[in-house]
């Protein structure tokens, strides 16, 4: 047996490892978003798994090589059918998870451990195993082998991230990558199995069973309508109203925008109504230019197609800009779409604006990089001198940590900053707020029945009893600050 075999399948089982890796954060996103707890959890818990793969492996290298080979290709019976197995094992556990245990973070580590652990345990094994068996062949050059056979792990990781981010997820889907990896790990059992030149016919029966199951895995009907690179994405039609259709968008677990196929104006979700409220009152019945941050449903920009000069949607997925097209009664001739961050977009683009609106929760949270001082900062660049520049929040209402952060970093970059709420809170625990930046104050309190605006004295009270965060690029905790909103 020749080293570079050995080194072959290292390379292949570490790739195909590290797939089923960032293959699970997807799979978490449609039960508990993504995010950074998302994703700490992920790699705690396949980490994990490895340690004690390789604890494993390494007992089962003390064996004679083809005893050894042999537990190897049984570890990878146990790898594909786990992998294949975990499909069914978090759309089985995510539900009573997240109904039994209250905090967020906890619950997302708990459905990853269900459904990931295991599967990191058995492809930790093959490690220790074939690299004590490379080692202990290549004689007096026991060194390059153990050389070779770490880099083909850490050649093997890198192939494997790169191939489950840009190729697989894209192109197979989760479920599809994660049956892909199965074929792959029972393939490397077959050929443990052969090498070892025994339980050849029980072996190879255990990895065509696990070759059924990963089957039967890939025929599951997914969550997604269409999953991308960034979400986990799908629609539903809300009943309908006397033969008109109500359409909501929902990325990853979280309703994002929904839209009226006959009146483009209605503004059915509570930021919207208010984010339509206020820019209308501001701009007085005036024609205005606006940038999007984050398109969604496209409902404002349908909405205000007929009283802007100039819209730019900056919607970094490409998919999501389809499916408002396909199935959310956007026209491209509505607004300019731009598939890049919207903090690029900015930089990149020196115009100016009537309007910005920041509207680009990915889950619970704004991406970090789009509260920050600097980018405030940008946005107040890219505003005529009476525009305005608005952004939803939510927030608990016994905390108010990231509004009152968002607000104190927001007044370092406008002049007048204001903080407008739903009148009645969108639930329990938590309130959809409005924050808006400009050259000068709202005329009124009040806009109709759908905002009203918080006071200078509760927000200077607020501060005063918070001590808020400055938000920077160095520094934006939102996760933190956020805390658990459910």
């Amino acid at each position: 047996m020749r080293l570079s075999v050995f080194v072959a399948m290292q390379a292949v089982v570490s790739a195909a490892s590290l797939i089923v890796e960032i293959v699970a954060g997807r799979m978490l996103a449609p039960y508990v978003g993504m995010s950074l707890y998302t994703w700490t959890s992920v790699i705690a818990v396949v980490l994990a798994g490895f340690s004690v793969g390789h604890w494993i492996g390494g007992r089962l290298a003390e064996r004679a090589p083809r005893a050894a080979l042999a537990a190897n290709g049984w570890a990878m019976v146990a790898a594909a059918l786990t992998t294949a197995g975990a499909v069914f094992v978090l759309r089985a556990s995510a539900g009573p998870v997240l109904g039994v245990i209250e905090n967020p973070v906890a619950a997302i580590v708990a459905i990853c451990f269900a459904a990931f652990f295991l599967p990191s345990v058995f492809a930790g094994i093959p490690a220790p195993i074939l690299t004590q068996i490379a080692v202990a062949r290549a004689g007096a050059q026991s060194g390059r082998a153990l050389g070779a056979m770490f880099a083909a792990g850490a050649v093997g990781a890198i192939a494997g991230t790169l191939l489950a981010g840009f190729v697989f997820i894209s192109w197979l889907g989760s479920v599809g990558t994660l049956a892909a990896v199965t074929v792959i790990y029972a393939a490397i059992a077959a050929i443990s199995f052969s090498l070892a030149g025994r339980e050849r016919a029980p072996g190879m029966i255990a990895a065509a069973a696990a070759l059924l199951l990963g089957g039967a895995a890939a025929a599951l009907p997914g969550p997604c309508l269409r999953e991308s690179q960034y979400f986990c994405i799908r629609t539903d039609d809300l009943d309908p109203r006397e033969g008109q259709r109500q359409r909501l968008l929902v990325l990853d677990h979280l309703v994002h925008g929904i839209s009226d196929e006959a009146d483009p104006q209605a503004m059915l979700t509570p930021h919207g109504a208010i984010l339509d409220g206020l820019t209308r009152h501001r701009m007085e019945g005036r024609e205005f230019s606006a940038f999007f941050i984050g398109g969604g449903s496209f409902t404002l920009p349908r909405a205000w197609a007929d009283i802007t000069s100039r819209q730019v949607v900056a919607e970094i997925d490409p998919e999501v800009t389809r499916i408002a097209t396909e199935k959310f009664w956007f026209s491209p001739d509505m607004a300019e779409t731009r598939a890049v961050d919207a903090r690029i977009a900015l930089l990149q683009d020196p115009a100016r604006y009537d309007v910005i609106v920041g509207d680009a929760f990915t889950d619970i949270a704004v991406p970090p990089h789009l509260i920050t001082r600097e980018f405030f900062q940008l946005a107040r660049s890219r505003l005529n001198d009476d525009g305005v520049f608005v952004m939803n929040v939510i927030d608990r209402m016994d905390r108010l940590e990231l509004v009152g952060a968002l607000y104190h970093t927001m007044k370092t970059a406008f002049p007048t900053v204001e903080l407008w709420a739903e009148p009645v809170a969108h639930s329990e625990n938590r309130r959809i707020f409005i924050l808006m930046g400009a050259q000068s104050p709202t005329d009124r309190p009040v806009i109709g029945q759908i905002a009203q605006r918080v006071s200078e004295g509760a927000m200077a009270r607020m501060a005063a009893a918070r001590a808020p965060l400055m938000l920077t690029d160095d520094h934006a905790p939102i996760e933190r600050l956020l805390g658990s909103l459910r």
